[in-house]
């Protein structure tokens, strides 16, 4: 017998039982979308690999382990998308979007990256993603950090913390880098593989270590907050006053510096301790050299991404998510005309009232097995046709949820008492 054919490890089917909770959480995300009249953008999930390695950093977990990069038929690398930033720049500048243009987008789908599949942490995994471009100020951050936190209450989140931090200008960064690689290089006998891997390339990522043993030189490294330009520090300051203002919760944390080389100034993630290690469930920040570095004009820009699985956990846990109803309505057919003119019918009923959910046995059964299909679909009537109703031309009303008698409606009378069930 041959091998029954599987999912690719840490790439997951979305059943059934499971899909209904992805549409109540992209429901409420599209209308959150919508107050805010932030424009949607779709694109490809394959993109040249250029593309990410200028934008997110040869140096990085992402760009040197987690990539799946192939070449195509014609000799050029692609690779599927690790993230969406750099897609919704490339798209911005191809489509001349963004020069002299004030943009609110967002987008969402699936990205892809080759790591040790575990809870919260998946080779495809989907985001929403909000860029926006055009806006230097400190109020366009705001409104991202203030959207993500209408979103919580929106969806009754709890225990959700919100922690920022600023990176400064390109070029107070780049000179932090210098005071900050000065400091470790005197620890580097006691640095682990990675640190010293990104000592010259990408300090400020030893920032944010998670090995323990490294806390106490990180804890006591210089800090970039006080290297800051003045521009960036009056910014971060005008950020914190409307957050203070609007009643928003944060921690500074000053060792927040964000996986991704083309962030600047703000930066920010909500995270919990209810999900174990893969605690952040939402980041961002600004990044306004990436439009510049990646062949437009230079661009001020920012955004966030949401991790959607890790949200949907972290609601499943909280018991947030509300039960789906699979019908309103189930239309049980007992004979041969019946089935034809019940068919008909639960169209009609459809066509006359969109909100209603409609469902058809479709199944041969007598009465019985009938109804006990249409007590598992959730349904709160039974509408109940058989060859004698037909020619009667009415249905019976059989109430599955309430202790009410039923009853029989001329079928041309059925939309108008539909409207008062």
């Amino acid at each position: 017998m041959s091998k029954n054919i599987k999912s690719i490890r840490g790439m997951h089917d979305i059943l059934p039982t499971e899909s209904a909770k992805w549409q109540y959480l992209e429901s409420v995300l599209f209308s959150a979308m919508k107050q805010h009249c932030y424009q949607e953008i779709r694109m490809p999930v394959v993109e040249s690999t250029a593309l990410f390695t200028r934008s997110i950093g040869e140096v990085t977990d992402i760009v040197e382990k987690e990539m799946y990069t192939f070449d195509d038929r014609n000799g050029d690398s692609l690779t599927l998308r690790p993230e969406g930033t750099a897609s919704c720049v490339r798209a911005g500048i191809q489509s001349g979007l963004l020069h002299n243009q004030f943009q609110r987008l967002w987008y969402m789908g699936p990205m892809f990256r080759h790591e040790r599949p575990q809870k919260g942490r998946y080779r495809q995994f989907h985001q929403i993603g909000v860029e926006t471009f055009g806006m230097s100020n400190a109020e366009i951050d705001a409104e991202l950090i203030l959207m993500t936190a209408s979103l919580w209450k929106t969806l009754g989140l709890s225990g959700v913390r919100l922690e920022v931090n600023s990176l400064g200008s390109n070029q107070a960064r780049h000179q932090y880098k210098e005071i900050l690689i000065s400091y470790l290089e005197a620890y580097k006998d006691q640095l682990d593989e990675d640190s010293l891997r990104r000592l010259h390339t990408n300090p400020l990522r030893i920032l944010d270590t998670k090995n323990p043993e490294m806390k106490e030189i990180v804890n006591n490294a210089p800090k970039l907050s006080d290297h800051l330009d003045a521009e960036s520090a009056e910014h971060f300051s005008k950020l914190l006053r409307i957050l203070d203002k609007a009643g928003v919760q944060y921690t500074v944390n000053p060792n927040l510096v964000r996986g991704l080389d083309y962030y600047c100034k703000t930066v920010f993630e909500w995270v919990t301790d209810k999900l174990g290690a893969q605690g952040t469930i939402c980041a961002g920040g600004r990044y306004d050299g990436l439009v510049q570095q990646l062949g437009g004009k230079d661009t001020p820009a920012a955004g966030f991404a949401i991790g959607l699985e890790r949200l949907l956990s972290l609601l499943d846990e909280s018991g947030l998510i509300p039960p789906e109803a699979s019908a309103d309505l189930y239309l049980v057919m007992l004979g041969q005309d019946a089935e034809i003119e019940g068919m008909v019918l639960a169209d009609k009923i459809r066509q006359s009232n969109p909100g209603l959910m409609v469902m058809s046995s479709c199944t041969a059964g007598g009465l019985k097995s009938q109804l006990k299909k249409a007590d598992k679909s959730a349904a709160n009537i039974a509408l109940i046709l058989g060859d004698e109703e037909v020619e009667k031309q009415e249905v019976i009303i059989k109430y599955l949820r309430q202790e009410k008698e039923q009853c029989s409606v001329s079928i041309n009378d059925l939309n108008e008492f539909l409207k008062n069930i």
